[in-house]
């Protein structure tokens, strides 16, 4: 019996270590429980519903853990959390809030002001762009390397790493502390 005890335990302490992770979004167990929380208008009917279905949410998570999340490490993409259309309110650094519209290949944001700007990404050339006021400025280039080449306002550009590092880098050259780190 205390085999079976332990068994259990190290079962539920994996399964609660698989489940914390950061790894995936677990797109198709939300997609499933958002369903099942509005799947009618009384609280009572869609507990029923979710005893009935339960089997469905263990597939729907054994399928993102073990497929979708996979995929979405290592692609950036979880085929199931399909985003583009819908809109987000995101706190800026300034305190305050952006409306962000996720698009094909990009970002639709919209300032407090009203003013509307595009970032995009061009999958052929590995560029972000930022449109704002009809014209179009490349932002950052994704080198061979694993590295990314900055495009700063000054004409500037520079190389850095894609961590923590790399963005004090990146802020020091822009903010003219650290000049030497630039090349034209």
């Amino acid at each position: 019996m205390k085999k079976k005890g332990i068994q259990i335990a190290a079962c539920l302490l994996a399964a609660s270590l698989a489940m914390s992770s950061c790894v995936g979004s677990f797109a198709l167990f939300n997609k499933l429980a958002k369903w099942n929380k509005t799947a009618t208008d009384s609280k009572i009917l869609n507990e029923i519903l979710f005893l009935v279905i339960s089997p469905a949410y263990a597939f729907c998570t054994i399928a993102d853990a073990l497929v979708l999340n996979s995929i979405e490490f290592w692609t950036g993409d979880n085929p199931v959390a399909n985003r583009v259309g819908k809109t987000r309110s995101i706190k800026g650094d300034d305190g305050l809030m952006y409306a962000v519209k996720y698009l094909e290949n990009g970002y639709q944001v919209t300032k407090p002001d009203g003013e509307v700007y595009f970032l995009t990404y061009n999958k052929a050339e590995n560029n972000w762009y930022i449109n704002a006021e009809g014209k179009e400025t490349k932002l950052i280039h994704f080198n061979g390397d694993g590295t990314i080449k900055a495009f700063l306002n000054n004409g500037l550009t520079v190389d850095v790493t894609p961590d923590a590092s790399g963005l004090f880098e990146l802020r020091s050259v822009q903010a003219g502390t650290s000049y030497f780190m630039a090349a034209r």
